[in-house]
């Protein structure tokens, strides 16, 4: 039995709030990654709003990303500028 296996259900909400942001290119590459092949049409990120080192960092990698189609700033009840949704392009 391996301890360091930790399992980890995917939903279209990622939270990254106990994420480390030298960590954040490889999760959310997967992430997104696993989001397109499951042909999400969206997810919804959540950065926080503290100094802004975790959503700089996430728009970034966002905006680079081949799977997103376009992003923009939650809604106040879906976290306002504390989150990002995602739109997905069609996995064809």
């Amino acid at each position: 039995m391996n301890d360091d296996i930790i399992e980890y259900e995917f939903t279209d909400v990622l939270d990254l709030h106990c994420f480390s942001p030298k960590d954040l290119k490889i999760l959310l590459d997967d992430y997104i990654n696993f989001a397109f092949n499951a042909k999400w049409q969206s997810v919804r990120i959540i950065h926080g709003k503290g100094k802004g080192i975790l959503r700089d960092r996430t728009l970034s990698i966002v905006r680079k990303h081949p799977h997103v189609l376009s992003f923009k700033t939650a809604s106040e009840d879906a976290g306002g500028w504390g989150s990002v949704i995602v739109t997905l392009k069609n996995k064809i």
